[in-house]
């Protein structure tokens, strides 16, 4: 019975610990602009306000321009608004940031390696980490009816 007890501790003990490390975090590499791997990382000891979107992506053109207010508003209180772009073609995203410009930091996922890994539901879908770089709420789509609910966690988070 001992046996079949440590076992199955060790059995439970595995799976959490994979699941702890399937969940999303900061520790994922994307590309900047210029196609180079950058960390997620770089952002930890901020409030990080993470939105993966597409250029075919109708509510996305709702949530650029409330992530443009809240970059301007909150930026030096310590936001960081990452929008991790999914297109596979870069000329998609490009096309889309001429009509919506993004002042806020932009970066690109064209595998979708760190999509899969965040497990998304929907799109867009935006997970928000507090400054010790901990997940603490997810998003999937984008409600202008919320925006006031989103925007009141950031400012909770921010108090922190």
């Amino acid at each position: 019975m001992r046996k079949i007890l440590l076992l199955l501790t060790l059995v439970s003990t595995s799976v959490l610990s994979q699941l702890a490390l399937a969940a999303p975090s900061l520790s994922n590499n994307v590309q900047n602009d210029k196609g180079q791997q950058v960390s997620l990382e770089e952002f930890k000891g901020r409030v990080v306000y993470l939105d993966f979107w597409a250029s075919w992506c109708g509510p996305c053109r709702k949530s650029f321009p409330w992530m443009e207010k809240m970059h301007a508003k909150y930026r030096a209180q310590g936001l960081a608004v990452v929008a991790v772009n999914l297109d596979n073609d870069k000329a998609l995203a490009d096309a889309f940031l001429a009509k919506m410009p993004a002042a806020f930091n932009l970066r690109f996922d064209p595998d979708g390696d760190v999509a899969h890994k965040f497990d998304l539901q929907g799109m867009p879908s935006s997970f928000v980490f507090n400054k010790q770089g901990e997940l603490v709420q997810t998003h999937v789509g984008f409600f202008t009816e919320h925006a006031d609910a989103y925007e009141n966690e950031l400012v909770t988070l921010l108090k922190e």
